[in-house]
């Protein structure tokens, strides 16, 4: 069961963070994409395929945040993360906080993919 949300949950943050990635990208170049169906719900469902993983994967190891100071650090920097995101795409007055938004948001993406691979939350010191 474990080996099977792991993928699952891979897979969706791979899956996530590209789609994220894309409609960034389709934000700056102000692409009529951005508003095609599709591009409204696939990321809604990814993103809680993902959520749904993440949360299984914690009970299954008993991991709880608060306890865990790794996982406490991943959901706050993931509660970061929407935010952030929710700038970037949808809430940002002008092109450029639009744009910063969804660097910050990139790059705590980043941060949380490396918490996750290091179980640190301050993945940079290598201790």
């Amino acid at each position: 069961m474990y080996l099977t949300l792991k993928h699952i949950h891979v897979t969706a943050v791979a899956l996530s963070f590209a789609l994220f990635a894309l409609r960034g990208v389709w934000m700056l170049r102000d692409s009529a994409r951005l508003q095609r169906r599709w591009v409204r719900i696939v990321p809604h469902v990814v993103d809680t395929v993902l959520l749904a993983a993440g949360v299984s994967l914690a009970v299954l190891l008993r991991q709880v945040p608060g306890e865990s100071a790794w996982l406490t650090a991943k959901l706050i920097a993931l509660a970061l993360y929407i935010g952030l995101g929710s700038v970037a795409l949808k809430r940002g007055r002008t092109r450029g906080i639009r744009a910063a938004a969804w660097l910050a948001a990139l790059a705590v993406f980043g941060y949380i993919v490396a918490v996750a691979l290091t179980k640190d939350p301050l993945p940079w010191t290598g201790v």
